[in-house]
């Protein structure tokens, strides 16, 4: 019997193998005909600005969907409950501000990166060093919270050494962005939406039809088998402080705004209009997907009870994939092995493809920002930043495989994603929309509030909880899991004092009427290239 099921498992994890294999095919062929097509500086990092409204909103809503949000979020909810769903839902009303406040405007006001729209208005140096850095270590969390779910995925369901998965996920994501830059990962990322979606669909469906499709019933037995009582549907159960579950709402609502990948979402499509369009296709497809997860999330604990969390981890990160195994059969079971095949490939190109877009705007960072903007003082030429970009792609992948194998796979990577959404919400949603809407705003309440929200956010994740001096911890110097209550504010505040303290800027001030024009009209607003 023992040979039986040990031979049962080796088929499943052939499997999962095979199809993610079969996928990741499919997407480096993509790559190479992303390849073929760039021949501008505007190609590799906007996509020529031909990506219509729908288009863009299925790779947006495929940045987005990460496998945090899969694999993270059903996973809180199956350990916590309703607690696990805050972050879900957070993430789902970040994109009101990002809508009302931010998307024309960028699509207007922007060219290849974020940091353009404030270097139009101030002084391009320091504006570009500065948004560069929180970019750099933005893309360097998200790396290492995907690296993360990607080494704990495929060394507990498919037998891959951590290591060796997190070296893979680094090789794909470098292959993608190399070749075939924005071309090539907004198609992946509209294939990986598509996938996910079609995947968290079939499960949700199936799942609700065991429980005649009343989700009060789902609800009920879930509650039932936690072992919680009525306190698995009642806030307290994750965030035992009602102020960390605010600062990590609010770390998320506001954190969408300043993600440089999301950001530079708005720069591939062909006008304001469609930059509009585009969100509220993401938004739908979203709320979709986080819906589904609800669902996914309390049907793992309904049907795999307190024995799964064995299964699941210590973060919870694989309930979802062994609960399609359950679904489709159970262990050793064909349709068992290949919906948990299906899910589990699924779950691992998302992780692909959510790295390849945040390292993309990483390396827009350094080629564009930092070596055509500063060292090269606009003097470089559109083959030479994309060369550097190629070589930026490769050190960043190989600083961010090496922080995910020093972080290791303890955490949820839900909550890991909503410390990186905490310093980008500090250190760059201040500065930007504070460019667009203040006409007093200077370089040096930019520099300012680039810099506190960047380093508050940090120290104050170092100070924390779950890192101070490991995951869980009671003895840490600040008391929140996520600091963004505390460290927005300082950004914020940090703006604010740095310009009225300053001395007057009148370059900024004059620049302000033509960018106001520009966000809020288009006249002179970068157009498609094709």
């Amino acid at each position: 019997m023992t040979l039986v099921l040990a031979a049962a498992e080796h088929s499943g994890r052939v499997l999962s193998v095979a199809i993610f294999g079969l996928i990741l095919a499919i997407t480096l062929a993509i790559s190479f005909v992303g390849w073929r097509r760039i021949r501008t500086a505007s190609d590799y990092w906007s996509a020529g600005r031909q990506i219509s409204g729908p288009q863009n909103g299925l790779a947006m809503a495929g940045e987005f969907l990460s496998a945090a949000a899969f694999l993270g979020v059903s996973g809180l909810m199956f350990m916590d409950g309703f607690d696990g769903y805050l972050t879900g839902i957070a993430a789902l009303c970040s994109f009101v501000p990002l809508l009302l406040l931010l998307a024309e405007r960028m699509r207007n006001a922007g060219k290849f990166t974020m940091t353009d729209v404030l270097a139009f208005r101030l002084r391009e140096g320091p504006a570009r060093v500065a948004v560069a850095g929180t970019t750099l270590c933005i893309a360097a969390f998200y790396v290492i919270a995907q690296s993360v779910a990607a080494g704990a995925l495929f060394e507990a369901l498919v037998g891959i050494p951590y290591w060796v998965s997190v070296l893979v996920t680094v090789a794909a994501m470098l292959s993608y962005i190399v070749l075939g830059g924005m071309i090539a990962t907004t198609w992946v990322q509209i294939i990986k939406a598509c996938l996910l979606l079609a995947g968290v669909s079939v499960m949700a469906i199936w799942i609700l039809s065991r429980y005649g499709f009343n989700p009060v019933h789902l609800m009920d037995e879930a509650t039932r088998k936690s072992g919680q009582g009525n306190a698995y549907n009642a806030p307290g159960a994750l965030f035992k402080k009602p102020l960390d579950e605010i600062s990590t709402g609010v770390a998320f609502v506001l954190g969408t705004c300043g993600l440089p990948h999301i950001m530079m979402r708005f720069l591939t499509v062909t006008d304001a209009r469609a930059a509009r369009r585009s969100v509220g296709w993401a938004v739908g497809l979203i709320g979709v997907f986080y819906l589904f997860v609800a669902v996914i999330g309390l049907g793992a604990r309904a049907i795999l009870g307190k024995g799964g969390e064995a299964l699941a981890g210590k973060g919870g990160n694989l309930a979802a994939p062994y609960l399609a195994q359950h679904l489709g059969g159970g262990a050793g079971t064909t349709g068992g092995d290949i919906f948990f095949a299906i899910i589990t490939a699924v779950a691992f190109a998302t992780i692909l493809a959510v790295v390849a877009g945040v390292v993309l705007a990483a390396t827009g960072s350094v080629a564009h920002d930092l070596y055509g903007g500063v060292i090269r003082r606009g003097q470089a030429s559109e083959q030479e930043e994309i060369r550097v970009a190629r070589l930026a792609v490769v050190a960043i992948g190989a600083i961010g495989a090496v922080l995910a194998l020093l972080a290791g796979k303890g955490f949820n990577v839900q909550l890991l994603t909503g410390l990186t959404f905490a310093v980008a919400a500090s250190a760059n949603f201040p500065s930007l929309l504070l460019t667009l809407t203040w006409r007093r705003f200077n370089t040096t309440g930019a520099l300012a509030g680039v810099t506190v929200g960047l380093v508050t956010a940090i120290v104050l994740i170092v100070l924390s909880p779950p890192v101070w001096p490991g995951p869980d911890s009671q003895g840490a110097p600040f008391p929140l899991g996520n600091p963004a209550i505390v460290s927005i504010p300082a950004g914020f505040i940090a703006c604010v004092l740095g310009t009225v303290l300053s001395t007057a800027d009148s370059r900024a001030r004059e620049r302000y009427e033509e960018l106001t024009v520009r966000a809020e009209t288009g006249i002179g607003a970068e157009v498609a290239t094709h």
